[in-house]
């Protein structure tokens, strides 16, 4: 894999990520955070198409590495969701 092909795959993974934080309403934060959860997303998605054996579609192939955009977009959905919704109950105590 060269150096252009792995900015490539960041820059989707990127897109994903924030793609799926935007379905699910949770920011988890930045361009780093959202390249970081389209990664783990495409791990996810593919894990949860996996076990109801739904096929993989619309994959990029860059380097010789596929990436599941869909899958990605999915899974970053439900990682965001779920950790937007767990985090969300816990609030700051306002002082007086």
């Amino acid at each position: 894999m060269t150096i252009m092909s792995l900015i490539v795959l960041l820059i989707i993974a990127a897109i994903a990520g924030s793609v799926g934080q935007a379905l699910a309403g949770y920011s988890l934060g930045g361009c780093l955070v959202s390249t970081g959860v389209g990664f783990i997303g495409a791990w996810l998605g593919l894990w949860l198409a996996r076990q109801f054996g739904l096929p993989e579609f619309y994959t990029i192939s860059v380097g010789g590495e596929t990436f599941p955009v869909v899958w990605s977009i999915i899974g970053s959905f439900v990682l965001a969701l779920t950790v937007g919704l767990l985090t969300r109950g816990r609030s700051r105590r306002r002082r007086r």
